[in-house]
């Protein structure tokens, strides 16, 4: 792309640009029929996703649109591809080198903090079935970073299979020395367990009755330490309280390290230091519930306060992705599906959405959701511009 003299934070900036990682995914298309540059048709995409297109015929008319300007900086040598040929460049774009260009990119601008929070979660994209039967739906396992708030990576759940496999590949990719990594009770397994201590990190993992021996001796453990009076009080306990919009809720946490005369089932998994209980106690409308959650976790003596903050950090990829999926990109709505469309379409997304973050605000300065940067850089070619980091000028 054609780049302004820019200042040295500019410069830092521009070197982690998605758009140079595109230039590493290999064109699938005979060399005969290549008519459109593959990168210009990526970044032709990731311009068009950004300002809110959410379909192959959306980023064509984005295109058409746009046409004059994207030829200041994209080689169209045949004018803007038509959703037919951007489609059938999805359908066979390889996802796992989309996905690995990806994942350089978000190492190369992610600044992962010792402790950082890393929550894996998978989600199905509801309308990427292949058939009348609907037996195709793709699935996809991320890993979000709390604290940067964005996608690290992905990876998508073999056919007839599910999370428990896709986790440990995912595992592989990523790069989460010193984090803590965060899983529900579906990746409660002994060889996600030690993917996550082989990859640098510690493991903290929810336990339910999928794992119903460990999960049975966690929950008597603590039921008759919680029978102790000082038990709730000591050290090894940590309490919030929120209130608003006619909601409280409090939260309570114990921790309690794993002693070596626990024996089995503790000693079966990997570098298994500590166990977990959060209370969350809600009041709305007069009517009060309490939910109960065990954990395990690799973290040595993890603090009540630690522990009760990495639960809450997880459901930031609920909060933070997968609701801004389906309510800001209408993710659910998507009918891309032939070949692997759905899959490199959902990077895009991902990709979308950790630009979008990135960005603090709108015009001026002002808090924007991310529905309504996307509209704003579909309005504003320099703001769709700092969204892509290629310039940091304020608008």
């Amino acid at each position: 792309m054609g780049r302004k003299k820019s200042s040295p934070a500019d410069e830092e900036m521009t070197t982690a640009s998605i758009l140079e990682y595109f230039a590493s995914v290999p064109d699938p298309r005979l060399q005969r029929s290549q008519r459109h540059p593959l990168s210009s048709v990526l970044v032709l995409s990731l311009c068009a996703v950004v300002s809110g297109a959410d379909s192959f015929v959306a980023i064509e008319h984005f295109g058409r649109a746009r046409e004059d300007w994207l030829k200041t900086f994209l080689e169209l040598p045949n004018g803007i591809p038509s959703h037919d040929t951007i489609g059938r460049i999805f359908a066979m774009l390889d996802p796992k080198a989309l996905e690995e260009a990806f994942r350089q990119w978000a190492a190369a601008i992610a600044t992962l903090t010792k402790g950082e929070v890393v929550a894996i979660d998978g989600k199905t994209l509801r309308r990427s079935f292949q058939n009348a039967n609907r037996t195709a739906f793709v699935h996809m396992v991320s890993a979000w970073a709390a604290g940067n708030r964005m996608v690290l990576g992905q990876v998508k759940t073999e056919d007839k299979s599910n999370e428990i496999t896709a986790i440990p590949r995912l595992l592989e990719l990523l790069q989460i020395d010193g984090c803590l990594v965060t899983i529900d009770a579906m990746g409660c397994q002994k060889e996600i367990a030690k993917k996550v201590i082989d990859g640098g990190a510690d493991y903290m993992l929810g336990l339910k009755n999928n794992q119903p021996t460990l999960a049975a001796a966690v929950s008597e453990i603590f039921e008759e330490a919680l029978r102790d009076p000082k038990f709730p009080t000591s050290t090894n306990h940590h309490m919030t309280a929120e209130k608003g919009h006619g909601r409280t809720e409090i939260r309570r946490c114990w921790t309690m390290d794993v002693d070596p005369e626990f024996g089995t089932p503790f000693d079966e998994w990997s570098h298994l230091k500590g166990i977990v209980l959060v209370e969350r106690e809600r009041t709305v409308g007069g009517k009060t519930s309490i939910e109960r959650g065990h954990y395990i976790t690799s973290r040595t003596h993890i603090s009540p306060e630690a522990a009760l903050a990495a639960s809450r950090a997880h459901w930031a990829i609920e909060n933070e992705l997968h609701w801004v999926l389906d309510v800001a990109f209408r993710e659910d709505d998507c009918r891309v599906r032939a070949g692997y469309a759905a899959e490199n379409f959902a990077v895009m997304r991902h990709i979308a959405v950790n630009l979008l973050k990135a960005v603090p605000g709108g015009l001026k300065g002002k808090k924007l959701g991310v529905k309504n940067k996307r509209l704003l850089a579909g309005w504003h070619n320099g703001y769709l511009l700092r969204v892509l980091g290629v310039t940091s000028d304020a608008f």
